[in-house]
């Protein structure tokens, strides 16, 4: 197990390596893709460090799992400092013992069962870090990427709002509309500039958040084609299978640590033996003598019978947990498929039919207003209605690159992890 955990590390600190030589800083005006993002991402991101520290403890704590007991070394000395011919250390017996315990039960290999199961546990939780964080950094692109779209349509319904103020002053002075449209036209006018500030300071906000991810500072534009894109979905649901998924995964390590500490639980009520060797000096007579001995603990008042009990107690529940696991990501993929699935429709149909109704309903409002042949409520209500579609066109995809990165998080596999 021990040289899965440090092919791991190797390859951990190859690809981390890898991204920042081969990920160049973003200039400044570039479009930033999303791959550009996560590998930025993976080349500086704090979460991936603490999860390579993790596989380093996990490796050491495996070299500390198969490390023996120490031998001991004791020194007694005897018929020091009494009365009468034991006075002073003229009678002393000085004895010399080094004792070796010696684990028994199956001990040690148990302890090595224990650290390989909490290393896959590890190695499980550094792949979950990685796919976090992937997951991360694509909500963050999207919202970012949603926030300039938001811009651009708030910019394009301002530069609408002042064409139409200058329509309306047009046809005050020319004495075909009342001056209140004038009004109506620069309260529109006004909003409009308004809402541009806000989506500005969004954007802002959103790029911020992307930066600190990808731990570079972004200032270009994001990849339209990529968010604009909606794949399809139709027809019943994909199969579920969350066999493999991380969350399982690491449901069986938490088993498998569990069934680890039952063994070693089990091997501890097996009391270990201490032999000793070493010689005895007899100060008075100048002989030495062999002594030999041997320690065995009597379990009196712990006779790990409740620790092992406490073990068995907690695999049942890991077991049961497990099950409960296996449930839970079951519903998490039959609701993130759904939600996709509704998400991919809403994003069609908002970025499809519905925006081009709502854009050629404004432009016919403008030009019938221009030629007197509508009056303005009409081409308010249009302009309104087209913002409102655009908008909507925007969180809706978003909503749908959100749903997809969470389906695509939930159904990541997890590594191989059968090394020895």
């Amino acid at each position: 197990m021990h040289r899965l955990i440090a092919a791991i590390l190797v390859a951990a600190s190859c690809a981390r390596i890898a991204q920042a030589q081969n990920t160049p800083p973003v200039e400044a005006g570039a479009t930033l893709d999303l791959e550009q993002a996560l590998s930025m991402a993976g080349a500086s991101a704090p979460s991936l460090d603490v999860a390579k520290a993790d596989l380093r403890a996990a490796a050491a704590a495996h070299t500390v799992a198969g490390l023996r007991p120490n031998p001991e070394i004791t020194v007694d000395a005897e018929n020091v400092a009494g009365s009468g011919s034991y006075r002073g250390t003229k009678s002393v017996e000085t004895t010399a013992t080094i004792g070796l315990p010696i684990e028994l039960g199956g001990k040690r290999s148990a302890r090595i069962g224990v650290a390989d199961a909490r290393s896959r546990r590890v190695a499980v939780q550094a792949a979950i870090a990685q796919a976090d964080l992937r997951f991360a950094v694509t909500q963050a692109y999207a919202a970012a990427a949603a926030a300039q779209q938001r811009l651009v349509t708030a910019r394009d319904q301002a530069r609408i709002a002042a064409e139409g103020l200058r329509a309306a002053n047009v046809r005050v002075e020319a004495g075909r509309a009342s001056p209140i449209e004038v009004q109506r036209s620069d309260v529109a006018r006004v909003n409009a500039e308004a809402e541009v500030e806000r989506a500005q300071r969004l954007a802002e906000v959103s790029r911020f958040s992307l930066s600190k991810l990808i731990g570079q500072p972004v200032s270009g534009m994001f990849n339209v084609s990529w968010f604009s894109d909606v794949r399809s979905v139709y027809g019943p649901l994909a199969a579920i299978d969350s066999a493999d998924t991380l969350a399982m995964a690491a449901a069986e390590a938490d088993l498998a640590i569990a069934d680890a500490g039952v063994r070693l639980a089990r091997s501890q009520r097996v009391p270990d033996v201490t032999v000793g060797a070493g010689t005895r000096y007899m100060r008075e007579t100048g002989d030495t003598a062999a002594v030999f001995s041997l320690t065995i603990p009597f379990p009196l008042f712990n006779n790990g019978k409740a620790a092992l009990a406490q073990a068995s107690s907690e695999r049942l529940r890991t077991e049961a947990q497990k099950r409960v696991t296996a449930i839970e990501v079951d519903q998490a993929i039959a609701r993130a498929q759904v939600d996709t699935a509704n998400a991919a429709t809403s994003a069609a149909t908002a970025q499809g039919p519905a925006l081009a109704a709502a854009e050629e309903a404004a432009r016919i409002a403008r030009i019938g207003y221009r030629e007197g042949k509508f009056g303005q409520l009409e081409l308010l209500d249009a302009e309104r209605t087209l913002a409102e579609t655009r908008i909507g066109a925007v969180e809706a995809l978003l909503n749908y690159h959100n749903a997809q990165a969470w389906l695509e998080r939930l159904t990541v596999r997890a590594p191989d992890l059968q090394g020895n």
